[in-house]
This record gives C-alpha cells, structure tokens and sequence, in this order.
C-alpha cells in the first residue's frame, strides 16, 4: 500500500514523551498534566489551559535505577517509568495524577515524588482512590475522588475553568478524537483492510500523549487518504490469520509490528493504550451534571482486571468475543507485562474461558516492556498462527 502521508509524522511523536506538540502546547502557555492510567477521565484534564498526556517511556534500555528503587519483581513498565523520570525525562511535566488501578504504578510516582524529579515551583502529585467494581457506591467514590483529586487541583493551581459548560465542551472534543479514531479503525473489518495494526496503532497512540485540537487536522486528512487508499492485492498471503490483542498496558508499537510481521493481522486491540474501549465516545444528556456522566461512563465502559467483581469480570470475556466477530478475527492473543499482577488472573482465565467456552484458539504470553525485535516471541506469534491455519483446514474439512 502507498504510505501514509502523515504516518511519518506521526510515528516522530512518539520517540520522544516530550514530543513536538508538547512542546508547542507549553510554548503557548498551557500547563501538561502527567497521567498514568485510563482511570483519570481524559476529558478533566484537557480543560482550559492544561493539557493531559499518558506517560510512557520510548526507546527504554537500562532499567538498573528503576530496579534498585522498586526492585525486579515489579512490572517493567513501572520500573521504566522511574528510570526515565531519573533521568530527567519528565521534566516538562507540571503535575502527575496517579490512581491506584495498580498499586506498582502507584510505588513508582510515590518515589518520583519522594526523589523529587522535577522541581517546579507548583508542580504537584495527587492519588486517586478508583472503583474496584461497578455500583452506585463506587460511582459516588469515583465523582468524589475526581472532583477533589483532579478538578480541584487544576482549578486551584492553574486557574481552570471546571463548570459544567467547559466539561460539556471537553467531552465535545474528546467525541471528535474517538470518532476519527473509530472511523479510521473501522477499516481493519475489511477482508482486505486498508490500514495495518502497526499504522492505526501508532495513530491512535498519538491521542494519548499530544494535546488532541493539535492532531485532529491530521486525522481528518488520513481518514480521507483512507477512504481511496487501495488495499494490498497480497494481503491473505502476507497475513495468514487476523488476531485480536487483548491484554495489560502497550505502548511499545515494536509489539504490534512484530505480530505482523510473524503473518497475524491485529485486526483488535483490546489492551490499554487501544482505541477498544479506550476510543469510545461519552454520550451526555442534559438532565444530570456532566461529571457524573463522564465518571459514569468510565466506570461502565472500562474492561480493566481492576474491576474484580463476578459481572465485570463475565463482561469483559463476552466483550472480547464481541469485538473478535466485528473485527473477523481467528484467533486470540493475551499478552501481559510479567509481573503485572491484574492482568495475570485476567490472562489465566481469559485464556481459559476464550478457548474452551468460545472456541477460540488463543496464545498467551507474557513479555517485556520494550519488545524490540524478541525471537522467541516471534517463534511463538508463528507457529500460533500455523496453528490457527490447521484449525481452519481441518474446519474446512469438516463443512
């Protein structure tokens, strides 16, 4: 397929956590709010004058600072996350907000705050208490934490506007970004898809970590570049099965390329940092205050393991078969960060109930934060895919 005109651009943004729109964004005067998890509500904090991103840490080598803070049984993530701000990475940075949907994140952004990374005169820390299941309580909980923990502070340190006419205009932009994203993903449930995994991965990350009114031009551009760009004639000899990712926190696009590149389409990406659910829109009505609604729709539409009781945990199996007859895929892939404790029951038993229950052949894998080009990843994604091949002969066979 011809390339992208903005994919170039786009892929540029993510080398670097303090990227080019960052940059831009400060310049202007607006003030960068540090994230660490899907359960801060995007919308509280692209308001006003603040901007949020979702931390990451490309291009990760060394974790030796990290592991000497936080040890070697945490997660990679966590670990790479205080390596790069040891480092001075996230320097531009004028707030963290850490929720506990994972208690390894939580130690990392608590010896940020004890290492006193970054010295600016009102930057600030703040932990939220989120929802462990899905009821009125929790909801209560969740707007409260919210208010006191995010709208509060930004209200108070940055001056930001936190009436309910700019919260409505924050979803309303917030809306626009799931759309494009939607519409541009919507073209991996094509037979012959004109966009890979690797590409709308790396688009869609690029709405975590850069203020959103500064990528939407370009979005609109690619997503009317998608609707004539004509697809590979060789697409089913390159990708021999179409897959579903599901699983804990990617940010490394290395994943994603090396799947393809070992003959399985990402048709889905169920994972955090994906556009399922993370892309979906928040539908507001004009009856309750709109913190309510956006803390509601975040509650009810997250597929996290943080969310341990019997019907979210049901939810989220039947939400991945949903999403893996949508998107036409053949097979399944859990992948976790090792150590993540959430997402290893969830891996076990996803497993489990996707292939004995569904019928789904699925691979599970555990893997490092920075996948790079892995052989024994690779060798795994290949031979699950000559696996995926034989169930469809002998299926064939069958009819």
């Amino acid at each position: 397929m011809k390339d992208l005109k903005h994919l170039y651009y786009f892929e540029h943004l993510l080398d670097d956590a303090n990227n080019e729109l960052v940059r831009k964004a400060q310049e202007e005067g607006r003030k960068c709010v540090g994230s660490v998890c899907y359960q801060v509500p995007e919308p509280l904090i692209n308001l006003g004058n603040v901007f949020g991103v979702r931390l990451r840490a490309p291009k990760t080598g060394s974790l030796e600072m990290g592991t000497y803070y936080m040890t070697s049984f945490l997660c990679e993530f966590s670990r790479a996350l205080l390596e790069r701000a040891l480092e001075g990475g996230y320097q531009f940075l004028d707030c963290i907000l850490a929720p506990d949907g994972c208690t390894m994140i939580n130690r990392c952004v608590e010896n940020m705050e004890l290492l006193k990374i970054n010295e600016k005169p009102d930057f600030f820390y703040q932990y939220l208490e989120v929802p462990m299941k899905d009821d009125l309580n929790a909801l209560n909980l969740y707007i409260g934490q919210c208010k006191e923990k995010v709208l509060k502070p930004l209200h108070d340190k940055f001056g930001v506007d936190i009436s309910d006419e700019a919260l409505r205009k924050s979803v309303e932009e917030h809306n626009k970004i799931c759309r494009l994203i939607t519409e541009i993903g919507n073209y991996r449930k094509e037979d012959n898809p004109r966009i890979t995994g690797y590409e709308f991965h790396i688009i869609c990350m690029c709405t975590y970590v850069a203020p959103h009114d500064m990528l939407i031009q370009k979005l609109e551009e690619t997503l009317e570049e998608l609707k004539t760009r004509k697809p590979d004639d060789n697409f089913h000899k390159k990708y021999r099965a179409r897959v579903c990712l599901v699983g804990s926190e990617v940010d490394d696009v290395d994943m994603v390329k090396l799947i393809e590149e070992s003959g399985a389409y990402v048709a889905a990406d169920r994972f955090c940092f994906g556009s399922l659910p993370g892309r979906e829109e928040i539908i507001l009505n004009d009856e309750e205050d709109v913190l309510t609604q956006i803390c509601r729709h975040y509650m009810h539409s997250t597929m996290c393991p943080r969310h341990m009781n019997l019907p979210k945990w049901k939810r989220r199996k039947e939400f991945v078969n949903e999403i893996a007859k949508e998107y036409k895929c053949d097979g399944i892939i859990y992948e976790q960060m090792k150590f993540c404790d959430p997402w290893a029951y969830e891996r076990m038993t996803g497993t489990y109930v996707m292939r004995e229950e569904y019928g789904y052949p699925v691979l599970s894998v555990d893997r490092p934060y920075a996948v790079g080009t892995s052989g024994q990843l690779k060798t795994r994604v290949q031979a699950f895919v000559e696996s995926v091949e034989i169930k469809k002969i002998q299926q064939g066979g069958k009819k």
